[in-house]
């Protein structure tokens, strides 16, 4: 079995990565009623808009990529108990 959570690997950080995403966008339109979040580059955004986006950003991916290292790795460990 962990050859094939190790085979799925790619693909669950690719699904977390969209979910992770998706949460992020919800948060911020929640907290600012901005449909997206303020690219670093864009000159007219404000030091604070940006630095507190990525903040966000940052401990929503963090906190979806624990999850799911935390949830396959269970799987992992779990499979080895039925051989």
């Amino acid at each position: 079995m962990r050859t094939v959570t190790k085979l799925l690997g790619p693909l669950f950080g690719v699904l977390g990565g969209v979910v992770a995403s998706a949460a992020f966008g919800r948060i911020w339109k929640h907290i600012t009623g901005d449909d997206e979040a303020p690219d670093a580059r864009d000159p007219d955004a404000s030091w604070s808009d940006i630095l507190i986006a990525a903040a966000i950003e940052g401990a929503v991916f963090g906190l979806v990529k624990a999850t799911i290292d935390r949830a396959s790795s269970g799987a992992a460990e779990h499979s080895g108990d039925d051989g």
